[in-house]
């Protein structure tokens, strides 16, 4: 492993099993992050995008092979991550939501306040800081996931197709958002989208999955110059190229899968 590779992961494999029978969600799984990186994956529904990011998450267990997460400063959490929806805490305010895992940590009060208050200030919810998540839109609530688990200042950031379920608006502001505080915050960052547009916009690289059992079969590395934005990804003559063969790819991937 590089001095700046951030996640690896080795010969990873993933086999589920049930009664009697067995199915490989994942495999050989071969990938390295660099310290920063924001990766993309993306590929057809089923590959097991989601499984990969629950074993880095702790949340699954792997079969075969194993991944390391390079930690930097002590005593911070290796990830955090951000669910497609209810990822908030219904019981809780906002302010509450978005200081849980620092409470959890136990840091000092007042480092909790200022972490939480930033947070809100960067995601636009400092005014709605007492409200209750029944009391907030789709797209509040992803902000209030979002702004919880940079507050958190994990070592890696896993994000489940965040932005999957908002309207296009809500969807492209929140896409602004979040580049503005990773570029600010540079974590490392997985993110998982079915959105072709959404992965050249946020990437520094794209991998590509194969239908189940998913396999990274490919890769795109994303060199438009940052800040970057939607309008441009879709001039861009480059970047129509990788969204025609990341298209082709998925297109292929699907029909091969039926047969």
């Amino acid at each position: 492993m590089q001095d700046n590779t951030k996640i690896s992961l080795q010969n990873l494999t993933k086999v589920f099993y049930k009664k009697g029978s067995s199915v490989t969600a994942l495999k050989e799984i071969n990938i390295d992050v660099k310290d920063g990186e924001f990766v993309c994956i993306v590929g057809p529904s089923g590959c097991g995008k989601t499984t990969l990011l629950r074993i880095l998450a702790g949340l699954e267990t792997t079969s075969v092979g194993d991944f390391t997460i390079a930690q930097g400063k002590e005593n911070r959490p290796l990830q955090s991550m951000v669910f497609q929806e209810r990822g908030v805490i219904p019981w809780l305010t906002v302010e509450e939501n978005v200081a849980f895992g620092l409470k959890m940590r136990h840091l000092p009060k007042k480092v909790v306040q200022e972490r939480t208050r930033y947070y809100l200030e960067k995601v636009g919810l400092d005014k709605f800081a007492k409200l209750y998540p029944k009391e907030l839109s789709g797209g509040m609530k992803q902000r209030v996931s979002i702004a919880r688990a940079f507050a958190n200042d994990p070592e890696i950031l896993l994000m489940d197709e965040p932005f999957a379920a908002l309207d296009e608006q809500n969807k492209f502001i929140l896409q602004e958002e979040l580049l503005s505080i990773w570029a600010e915050t540079k974590k490392t960052v997985l993110f998982i989208t079915h959105s072709i547009d959404e992965a050249l916009l946020l990437s520094d690289r794209i991998l590509l999955m194969s239908a189940q059992p998913g396999r990274i079969v490919d890769e795109k590395t994303i060199d438009l110059p940052r800040p970057r934005t939607m309008e441009q990804v879709r001039a861009d003559q480059g970047m129509s190229q990788h969204f025609v063969e990341i298209w082709n790819h998925l297109q292929a991937e699907v029909q091969g899968s039926r047969i």
